[in-house]
């Protein structure tokens, strides 16, 4: 009601009501005051309790000189420390004096004992190398056809920049998060070379073409994999919201722009493939996967362990993140340990959930983590049993990293072709990683006509 009626019209009912509905209503308005109180009362979350990330964690000063636990850097070079001496330098100097520099009297050279050894490292001025092609043609007299010669690979018409330059704009633009506008500037100040913003756009699309088909090629490998690990962060394309999934093993890494969340994209991109092993966080659609088994990732798991314990919780959250942290430390010695002392640690892991999970834990927090490993306790401990399979899925958070930095450095994509263009070579790049490859590498060899991006060299 709005106003107060007037209590002199109503009847001993009408007052009756009147009061239980406004008691009903203290009583709602007490119970949301108590929760509120109660929210106030929980710690803040940050990167240490949660998964908020790092850049919205509040950081405290750091005291004026060197932190803790640093020092300078031994002499590997030269005295007072210093870069390592080049194995192999293209220029040597060796410097002698022929006479003493303080009284001017003439010195034996035979007489001088080395004194120092150093280095000068200079990068020679850049410029581009133009190769002009002048491709001849004519009619056949035999058969009268037209015909052209044949150019070398690598030369044919298009695009005047070849594979170099859209190697190194690629790279630049997609790991370094540089903008069109200072890439062209780049290009043009530092390597001679005049390149507009729009010829860049035709490049990245010409590149764009050339990837789809490897980027097919990590994918068909994905979908032959036993296990495959999964995450998903924002993405911003066209001024509205969508989301980056990533799906990689020690193998192959692929990444996927799309405007759902939800858990049709991983049937979208594994197709018919049902791998044995998924290895995730607790999002929904990630639990909703195609695998016959799931590995939760441990580190959120500590992380909510640690908020419910400084939320309040004394009775089950210290004793789950002692029951987690003794499984991390039994699988970073799994491979001294004999096949038998891993069976009993694993029945003894076992036992000691069971009484975790008979606790009463007296705080909202401390019950919602019953709750949900109650839920879940047949998927908490799988990489104890097989070795392949990791307790966290860091791997997944740091394969998307570089795409929350791209994310917060350009604000988006402005077209749908430069969304999946990015997803392109985020997907070779980490591919790559997998294979040893720096990011510049692993673009150079998808430019390159080699078969497969898994072949050695």
């Amino acid at each position: 009601m709005d106003s107060l009626p007037d209590l002199t019209r109503l009847s001993e009912q009408e007052k009756e009501a009147l009061i239980a509905a406004l008691w009903a209503e203290v009583q709602r308005l007490r119970a949301h005051l108590a929760a509120f109180e109660a929210k106030q009362q929980e710690p803040v979350k940050d990167a240490h309790n949660s998964s908020v990330p790092p850049s919205r964690t509040h950081k405290t000063n750091v005291p004026p000189g060197p932190r803790p636990g640093t020092h300078r850097a031994a002499s590997v070079g030269r005295a007072g420390g210093g870069r390592p001496l080049h194995p192999d330098p293209d220029n040597v100097i060796i410097a002698k004096a022929k006479s003493c520099p303080h009284c001017g009297h003439g010195v034996q050279q035979a007489d001088q004992q080395l004194h120092a050894v150093y280095d000068k490292i200079e990068i020679p001025p850049v410029k581009p190398v133009v190769t002009r092609v002048q491709q001849y043609g004519g009619a056949c007299a035999h058969c009268g056809k037209s015909y052209v010669a044949p150019v070398p690979v690598g030369m044919e018409p298009g695009t005047p920049f070849g594979a170099s330059i859209q190697s190194l704009a690629t790279y630049l633009r997609y790991t370094h998060a540089i903008s069109y506008e200072r890439l062209a500037g780049l290009f043009g100040q530092v390597f001679q070379l005049s390149i507009s913003e729009g010829a860049l756009a035709n490049l990245f699309q010409a590149v764009k073409a050339r990837f789809d088909h490897r980027v097919m090629e990590i994918l068909t490998r994905l979908r032959r994999s036993r296990l495959i690990c999964s995450d998903e962060t924002s993405a911003r394309v066209n001024g509205r919201n969508q989301w980056e999934w990533v799906f990689q093993n020690d193998e192959v890494c692929i990444h996927v722009i799309h405007p759902s969340r939800g858990h049709g994209v991983i049937q979208e991109v594994l197709g018919d493939h049902r791998p044995r092993v998924w290895v995730s966080d607790l999002y929904s659609a990630q639990k909703k996967h195609p695998a016959a088994q799931w590995q939760v990732c441990l580190a959120h798991q500590l992380r909510d362990c640690q908020f419910a314990l400084e939320a309040g919780d004394t009775v089950f959250a210290p004793r789950m993140k002692a029951l987690l942290l003794r499984a991390f430390a039994i699988h970073k010695r799994r491979d001294r340990l004999a096949e038998s002392t891993l069976y009993q640690y694993r029945g003894d892991l076992r036992r000691r959930l069971a009484r975790c999970l008979a606790l009463e834990p007296d705080t909202t927090q401390g019950q919602r983590l019953k709750k949900r490993y109650t839920a879940i306790q047949d998927n908490l401990f799988l990489f104890l049993e097989d070795a392949s399979l990791p307790p966290t899925n860091n791997s997944s958070e740091q394969a998307i990293r570089m795409s929350t930095v791209f994310r917060k450095v350009t604000n988006g994509f402005r077209s749908d072709w430069g969304r999946d263009l990015f997803a392109a070579v985020r997907s070779i790049v980490n591919t790559g990683k997998r294979q040893g490859l720096s990011a510049y590498q692993a673009i150079q060899k998808a430019l390159s006509p080699v078969r497969s991006l898994f072949e050695p060299g």
